[in-house]
């Protein structure tokens, strides 16, 4: 997620153009190999790869849309004066940001021009916790979903260019006071599925009806949380849980699995726990497993699940370039799992309650994984030292990973700069980089990034966001104002 005060945390995935270091074991992919398959799409949400944060209702950070590709780019900042750590986009073709201003800290939602990407209404919400608010997704009705800082769960429609609150369900009744929702994600029968930081989990039905369950005591959920036709995977700061409804639409606990927590907070790490949004993945139907990676002490571990019975799969050692943490979703498509390190990443502030890290900081080395998945186990195929700044997106049409990369000394300064990059996902090989306008006034903070379906690469940053685009190669657009 993003780090700046109060607002939204989350997202990372960049890439360096450093060398990849070990390959090992295992059959690996051709670069034009087909990527999958993913899960199905969920009819309830917006388009497959533009609905989410993370793409679609699994988490897999995986699009079916193509992306600017290696070649030539061109590419325009488009300031917001806020940090957009939530870019998606309808079937209208038209992109929904979920911001939060620098001055006053308070969330809101623009609505993005189709042509040049500027914003051309907005709409204020109700100013919550550090990443209340932040994990939002798009209906099948191109409504934003979301719930604000008063504990009402808003659907925000657009026509024209104009926004306007469609419908409110008021979940103040669910949610204790002083709490707040983290993720939120529908499910294959249409309730929309939340967690909140203090560990409630909770269903909304068609009729605005909601119904809890409180996790163990002392249990947060500091990430998004995600659903597939089996169920909806949620992991808190000690377990991973798969739950489903029971009659009623009440939510019920499926299995729980425990994880090494390790001894604290890490720098890099915005919660004492994974950094992960679970992940669905799988070579049959798309959500055969489900991922996280844990905060292991020395070394973290990408631990894999059956669906069905929570069975583990493996848990092996992952980032072995990158520092022992991740603070982000893994990709997952198909067999294929990518974990990009966070490790020491600079964030500006954490959320309250997060704890000190241990160490207090850490040289921001980066580096990223790929591991291979079959019911016999897991291998990893390459470990490379990318410095990922952003979450990193897979995309099934053109075969390439996408995402932003810190430039500069392990030592971050003000004085760093961001690039696009472009990675072939068989070998880990950095296939092209572009310089990103800027240097911190455009910092990714581990933000997700956003392909549309005209092929643009939108980056969110801590002042708007950035959009890359297949050209001459001209460079920028001419930077902010362009």
């Amino acid at each position: 997620m993003l780090a700046v005060p109060n607002l939204p945390l989350r997202i990372v995935a960049c890439l360096s153009a450093s060398v990849v270091l070990a390959v090992t074991a295992g059959g690996l992919a051709s670069a034009d190999s087909t990527w999958g398959p993913l899960a199905p799409p969920n009819p309830y949400l917006g388009p497959a790869g533009t609905a989410t944060m993370h793409g679609d209702a699994g988490s897999s950070d995986a699009t079916p849309l193509a992306g600017p590709g290696p070649g030539p780019v061109s590419h325009t900042a488009i300031p917001l004066v806020s940090a957009c750590p939530t870019l998606l986009e309808g079937s209208d073709g038209r992109v929904v940001a979920l911001c939060t201003a620098i001055a006053g800290q308070q969330p809101t939602v623009h609505l993005l021009d189709a042509d040049n990407s500027r914003s051309v209404a907005s709409l204020p919400l109700a100013k919550g916790s550090l990443l209340g608010g932040v994990y939002a997704f798009l209906d099948n009705a191109n409504r934003l979903v979301a719930v604000d800082g008063n504990r009402h769960l808003q659907r925000i429609a657009h026509s024209g260019d104009s926004l306007v609150v469609d419908s409110t369900v008021d979940l103040s009744g669910a949610v204790p006071d002083g709490d707040a929702v983290t993720g939120l994600v529908p499910d294959w029968s249409g309730n929309v599925w939340f967690a909140t930081g203090r560990g409630v989990v909770g269903t909304v039905d068609a009729a605005g009806v909601a119904r809890t369950i409180a996790l163990p005591a002392g249990e947060q959920v500091q990430n998004s949380i995600s659903s597939s036709p089996a169920g909806v995977s949620v992991a808190t700061t000690h377990a991973l849980y798969q739950l489903s409804t029971s009659t009623g639409a009440s939510p019920v606990v499926d299995w729980r699995h425990a994880y090494d927590r390790g001894s604290a907070r890490k720098p890099g790490q915005l919660s004492w726990g994974t950094g992960s949004t679970p992940t669905f993945l799988g070579s049959g139907t798309g959500y055969d497993y489900v991922a996280i990676v844990d905060n292991a002490d020395t070394r973290v571990n990408l631990i894999v699940r059956r669906v069905d019975t929570g069975a583990e799969v493996c848990s092996v050692p992952v980032l072995a370039a990158g520092g022992p943490g991740s603070e982000n979703s893994p990709i997952g498509v198909g067999g294929s799992v990518f974990v990009a390190s966070t490790y020491g990443y600079p964030y500006p502030t954490v959320p309250e309650g997060a704890g000190p890290a241990v160490p207090a900081s850490a040289l921001f080395t980066g580096g990223m994984t790929r591991v291979d998945v079959d019911d016999a186990g897991c291998h990893v195929v390459w470990d490379s030292a990318v410095r990922s700044a952003a979450v990193p997106h897979l995309s099934t049409a053109d075969g390439k990973l996408y995402t932003t990369v810190r430039t500069g000394p392990e030592a971050t300064t003000p004085l760093d700069g961001f690039t696009f990059a472009v990675i072939d996902p068989a070998t880990g090989a950095v296939l092209s980089e572009t310089g990103l306008p800027g240097t911190v006034a455009n910092d990714t903070l581990q933000m997700s990034a956003l392909i549309t379906a005209e092929g643009d690469y939108l980056q969110g940053t801590i002042t708007g966001l950035v959009r890359v685009r297949a050209g001459d190669g001209s460079g920028s657009a001419g930077g902010f104002g362009s």
